[in-house]
């Protein structure tokens, strides 16, 4: 047994048991991943798949279980490289995030800029998601960090390391009727407006949506998008109000006029999503370090290693915090 035949066995099972797709996603032939299917069975003594003709009809229940041990197995052996690749000092590789548009364009880029100088051999690949879309590629080994927000509750996909906390804007533009001197919008301000937010405002779980409700109004949402700049344009056109996550908005937004949401509308927490027990680069730590200079580094490894329980330090807000990571 090797772990090519394990990792070509995981293959055919992620490909739906498409041989022809699978043999392409590990670079291999189709008759030698055939063949390596075939040596593998003869060495367990019995079948992995169902076959009909030519083709693997369904998982064998024996199969499912190996199929399962594999991903393990692999798994371990892939924290054995990095492992060895970090006791090496390597200054190589790739770092895949998956993250929100709004990380994404104003928190993450100087962030990643330190790292690209620390690293310059490194390739950053961002795959930009919504929340639950984001922990579910960092779920599926997808992603190295899930970089996304929540209204104040820790993400359950994995380790959840807080680097910043966030408020919420309510965004005009100059000249809207909410748009007077001295005057914040409040809540029943707010439920007669058209409201343009993040895509996550129409579900009724929201924070958002709690906001609203536990002061006895209904929001009206006219728009929502998961891009924060596709938010600015359309208040920009007059389609509504803005609620938008403040770092989306900067001093070149001149033509806006914004404050800080309601009380009511709770604030935010960025959090830094590592997998469980999958050892990471040590690049990819620092970038950790970088967005959230307030946890020591020690207790990062201690915990991502099962050796400490989490106890974070509280979050800096956004501005105290951006002065940091930009520095």
């Amino acid at each position: 047994m090797t772990l090519t035949q394990l990792r070509y066995l995981v293959a055919i099972a992620d490909a739906d048991l498409n041989i022809t797709l699978a043999a392409a996603r590990v670079h291999a032939t189709q008759p030698g991943l055939s063949k390596q299917l075939k040596q593998l069975e003869d060495e367990l003594g019995f079948l992995l798949f169902v076959r009909k003709g030519r083709s693997l009809e369904a998982v064998t229940p024996a199969g499912g279980e190996v199929i399962l041990r594999a991903r393990a197995v692999l798994a371990e052996a892939n924290n054995i490289r990095t492992y060895s690749a970090n006791q090496r000092r390597e200054s190589q590789g790739q770092l895949i995030l998956a993250t929100t548009h709004t990380q994404a364009r104003f928190v993450l880029p100087p962030a990643i800029g330190q790292i690209k100088r620390a690293y310059p051999q490194v390739s950053v690949h961002l795959q930009q998601a919504g929340e639950s879309a984001a922990l579910d590629l960092l779920s599926e080994g997808d992603a190295d960090i899930a970089v996304i927000s929540t209204a104040g509750e820790e993400p359950q996909a994995g380790i959840a390391v807080p680097l910043y906390r966030w408020r919420r804007l309510v965004v005009v533009p100059r000249g809207h009727a909410l748009d007077k001197a001295d005057v914040i919008p409040s809540m029943a301000d707010l439920a007669t407006q058209p409201l343009i937010s993040y895509e996550s405002s129409t579900r009724p779980e929201s924070s958002l949506q709690r906001a609203f409700a536990s002061v006895g109004l209904q929001p009206s949402i006219a728009l929502t998008a998961l891009d924060a700049d596709l938010i600015k344009t359309y208040v920009r056109a007059g389609m509504g109000v803005g609620l938008l996550a403040e770092m989306a908005v900067t001093s070149a937004d001149t033509d806006l006029r914004a404050w800080p949401a309601p009380s009511a509308i709770n604030e935010c927490i960025a959090w830094a999503v590592l997998p469980r027990e999958r050892v990471l680069r040590d690049y990819a730590l620092e970038l950790v370090h970088v967005l959230a200079p307030q946890v020591d580094r020690r207790d990062l490894r201690r915990v991502l290693d099962g050796n400490q329980a989490a106890d974070w330090p509280v979050p800096p807000t956004w501005e105290s915090l951006t002065q940091t990571i930009t520095s």
